[in-house]
């Protein structure tokens, strides 16, 4: 398999910001969304927080994981506070991961709707009904399944999704790009 790494996708937001990691073969292991106060802990002596549990929990170091985070990207128009936040945040992140000695990487809201859906123009629920098309096609509930049945899915709300979405697109670059898909003549 060409990308053997843990992807840690994070999809930032100015309050509330929601993780999903998943194995090298693209199976959520722990997810969830939090206030970016608890998300991680901004403290240089420690390495606490809701991700870094969820690290240390599946064994990943800097060695074997990757953190991939949507970034803003600019379309000409004014924004407003909660961007900047945003944008304030994801710099903060990747500071706190690159201290622990993380590789982070960056994609954009436009690279997940071409990669997933094969359209700018896919929005949530198209990206979610597609991530259910490919990874729980037969389960109840979006791919969630029940609490006695669990899914593919089981345990997503909100925002989740979009976290799952940042993994698969940053591996199925990776695939693409280790395939040398852009060498070919077509």
């Amino acid at each position: 398999m060409p990308n053997e790494k843990y992807i840690l996708g994070i999809d930032p937001g100015n309050k509330q910001s929601a993780f999903c990691l998943c194995s090298p073969d693209l199976h959520p292991l722990e997810f969830g969304k939090y206030e970016n106060t608890t998300l991680l802990a901004f403290n240089p002596d420690a390495f606490e927080g809701k991700i870094s549990a969820a690290l240390l929990n599946q064994n990943c170091d800097t060695d074997n994981t990757i953190v991939v985070i949507e970034n803003i990207e600019s379309f000409g128009m004014a924004v407003g506070r909660s961007v900047l936040d945003t944008c304030i945040y994801i710099g903060e992140l990747r500071r706190h991961f690159m201290t622990y000695g993380y590789k982070v990487e960056y994609v954009f809201r436009h690279e997940e709707k071409m990669t997933i859906c094969h359209s700018v123009k896919a929005n949530d629920a198209t990206i979610k009904q597609a991530l259910v098309d490919r990874f729980a096609p037969d389960t109840s509930n979006h791919g969630k399944g029940t609490k006695k049945e669990p899914g593919f899915f089981y345990g997503f709300k909100a925002d989740c999704w979009s976290a799952f979405a940042i993994c698969c697109t940053y591996h199925d670059k990776q695939v693409l790009k280790d395939l040398h898909l852009e060498e070919l003549p077509f």
